[in-house]
């Protein structure tokens, strides 16, 4: 296959599984030392410096992730139009360093680990319905002694 049609496809033609996987960005040094990998995925919520383009030197968190253009729009990162209507600027993942990232999402803390997150313990935070009931069986017995 030519070159340029292997591009397109990769680009242009590209599945929604496909440019998905496309929206990496490279780690900061400190996350790279940290967890060994050089680049991750970006996720809604992660902090990134721009290293290229008119906003170049701007901190700020992921607000929309478009996989469509391969690119995010980050908080506080705008334009004015003529009217004075503001918008999102899209910026291409390649031209972002990710400084800190979003540990909501357990699975993919554990991938970058390199640990297998089907084998994590899972933790929940439900509460135990054993204390309540050890309480009403001890009142119980206090009433049936108080009876005799």
């Amino acid at each position: 296959m030519k070159p340029t049609k292997m591009r397109n496809n990769l680009i242009f033609s590209a599945s929604y599984q496909t440019k998905s996987k496309q929206l990496g960005s490279a780690l900061s040094k400190d996350l790279h030392k940290k967890y060994g990998k050089r680049s991750a995925r970006a996720v809604k919520g992660d902090s990134v410096t721009i290293l290229r383009g008119e906003f170049k030197g701007v901190d700020g968190k992921i607000s929309k992730i478009s996989t469509e253009k391969s690119s995010v729009a980050i908080e506080g990162v705008k334009k004015e139009k003529t009217k004075g209507d503001k918008f999102d600027v899209y910026i291409h993942t390649s031209n972002l360093v990710i400084t800190s990232l979003n540990t909501d999402d357990k699975w993919r803390i554990a991938k970058l680990e390199g640990k297998d997150p089907r084998k994590q313990p899972k933790t929940e935070n439900k509460p135990s319905k054993e204390e309540p009931k050890e309480t009403k069986v001890e009142e119980k017995t206090d009433k049936k002694e108080d009876e005799k």
